[in-house]
């Protein structure tokens, strides 16, 4: 599988989802991809590197969503 191809299993399985929720753990994303986490890895960070993913994290927990989904997609750029 190369970047490209996993870049659309993410964009669409998540876009899917959106209705119901808008952030996701990584074990989420490495299961739409379907390869193993060391694999998966490389490409979410290229995602998140490339602006197609966010990285959210509270501090104990990191979740990954698409950019400009969600809750807090209005409130982050308030100052």
């Amino acid at each position: 599988m190369d970047y490209e191809e996993a870049k659309d299993l993410v964009v669409a399985g998540l876009t899917k989802k959106l209705k119901n929720k808008s952030k996701f753990y990584f074990n989420d994303l490495a299961k739409l991809i379907g390869e193993k986490p060391r694999a998966a890895k490389k490409y979410v960070n290229q995602m998140v590197v490339e602006g197609v993913l966010e990285y959210w994290s509270s501090g104990s927990t990191s979740m990954y969503g698409l950019c400009g989904t969600g809750k807090q997609a209005g409130a982050e750029h308030e100052e």
